[in-house]
């Protein structure tokens, strides 16, 4: 893709945006599948070509198709959405490399515990109007405080994936 990203601030299309996670449990048997209902987000496209910006995700919209599982991801075990009502990724550079990638380096806040996350993404789609981004990355839960592990039925890492399509703002 040789389209260059117009400068100024985007604003995340919620509509057209998804973040999703997946996960193995009961012993690498089932994964279960979530995606979170309520994204948000901004960024600033700068005169350089690099960006910064920030997306939140609304912790208790987590939807794993589940009630019951859902309640106890809500929980105190998990997400602890009453004290943590926001999972936010806040970009500190998103730099074009070669053709479509683009490199991530921000910082993840769960559950009020915040680490450094780098990543690639894949710029899908870019024009005067809007760009889509795709990204996948794994996080560690136990980094987060996250450790609720019933009969150690849940290990390994999460697997977070995102396609996020930003507009101009006032465009």
């Amino acid at each position: 893709m040789t389209v260059a990203v117009e400068t100024g601030l985007w604003h995340l299309d919620t509509n057209a945006s998804t973040v999703a996670l997946r996960h193995k449990t009961m012993w690498g048997l089932v994964t279960v599948k979530g995606t979170f209902g309520a994204v948000s987000g901004q960024g600033e496209v700068r005169p350089d070509g690099s960006a910064v910006g920030t997306v939140a995700l609304g912790a208790a919209s987590l939807d794993t198709k589940n009630a019951k599982r859902d309640e106890h991801l809500r929980s105190a075990e998990f997400l602890d959405v009453e004290r943590h009502p926001e999972i936010t990724f806040a970009v500190s550079s998103a730099e074009r490399r070669d053709g479509d990638t683009v490199q991530v380096v921000g910082r993840l806040t769960v559950r009020g515990s915040s680490r450094p996350r780098t990543f690639t993404a894949r710029l899908t789609e870019a024009n005067a109007e809007g760009l889509t981004l795709e990204a996948e990355f794994t996080v560690d839960r136990g980094e987060f405080g996250i450790s609720w592990n019933q009969l150690g039925m849940m290990r390994g890492m999460t697997t977070i994936t995102a396609t996020l399509r930003f507009l101009r703002t006032g465009a």
